[in-house]
């Protein structure tokens, strides 16, 4: 039997995906192990959920990290290179003026080499961002995907992506009126949301649907969808390959999933 993969979970609120994950851990639906969970703000419930679990947990508090920031004390970490991370990240567009593009990396640069350095405890194969409400940004990323071919960050994003990235997709597929909706598992890159799609699920909508029920319907698919895709990580079944495309006449490169089929049907058994 293969070694159950080391999962780190990084919360910012309730934490119900994150309760999904465990309890599929402990029914061995996931042959993994949850050995963290980190949080950004002090009074997300996902803590709670860790501690009666008996999982380590700790705290890197944003907010305080950004009000130093305001009061022109932060320092930055020795490896930080404002002009390499500024270069990489895709979360601001050109119209976004240099200082507050440089604030934002910095003050992120700061919590994440502290994040990291939590992390570096506990050894995780996997980290899982379950309803985490920070971008992460190349700092962090560069420094935990060092093979970026096999990416080791997981966010769940309620929405079929592409369509509607940001904090509210639920929300804007209700109101854009759509009529299918639903939840989606992807690696993270350096942008928001834009990441390699590993699986997705969805519902109708219909028009007695509430803004309420769309939310209890997504929730209640990503409850299953993201045990599966992690599970799918822990068999060694996701890879990414370099797509290259024509947009528009002009040629583009997208890292894309595949899904390799299970060990038995490799070898020729049915």
């Amino acid at each position: 039997m293969a070694p159950k993969i080391r999962i780190g979970a990084l919360v910012s609120g309730g934490g119900t995906n994150l309760q999904a994950i465990i309890d599929a851990c402990q029914s061995n639906r996931i042959d993994g192990e949850v050995v963290f969970v980190g949080s950004d703000n002090p009074g997300a419930g996902g803590l709670a959920r860790a501690q009666r679990q008996g999982i380590a947990s700790f705290v890197i508090d944003y907010g305080a990290i950004i009000r130093s920031h305001a009061a022109a004390a932060s320092v930055a970490p020795d490896d930080f290179d404002p002009d390499e991370i500024r270069h990489k990240q895709h979360l601001f567009g050109p119209e976004t003026s240099r200082a507050k593009v440089d604030g934002f990396l910095l003050t992120r640069a700061v919590a994440e080499a502290q994040l990291l350095e939590k992390i570096a405890n506990y050894t995780p194969d996997l980290i899982v961002l379950a309803g985490f409400m920070r971008n992460l940004t190349p700092y962090f990323i560069d420094r935990f995907n060092t093979d970026p071919a096999h990416p080791r960050i997981m966010n769940i994003h309620p929405a079929l992506l592409p369509a509607f990235p940001g904090v509210d997709g639920y929300g804007d597929t209700f109101r854009y009126g759509c009529k299918i909706g639903g939840c989606t598992v992807h690696f993270i890159d350096y942008g928001e949301d834009s990441g390699p799609i590993i699986g997705q699920k969805c519902f109708p909508i219909s028009e007695e649907d509430t803004l309420d029920s769309i939310k209890a319907k997504g929730l209640a698919l990503e409850w299953q969808l993201y045990p599966a895709c992690i599970q799918l990580f822990a068999e060694h079944r996701l890879h990414t390959i370099m797509m290259t495309y024509t947009d528009h006449g002009r040629v583009t490169q997208r890292r894309v999933v595949k899904i390799a089929r299970p060990a038995a049907w490799q070898g020729g058994k049915h």
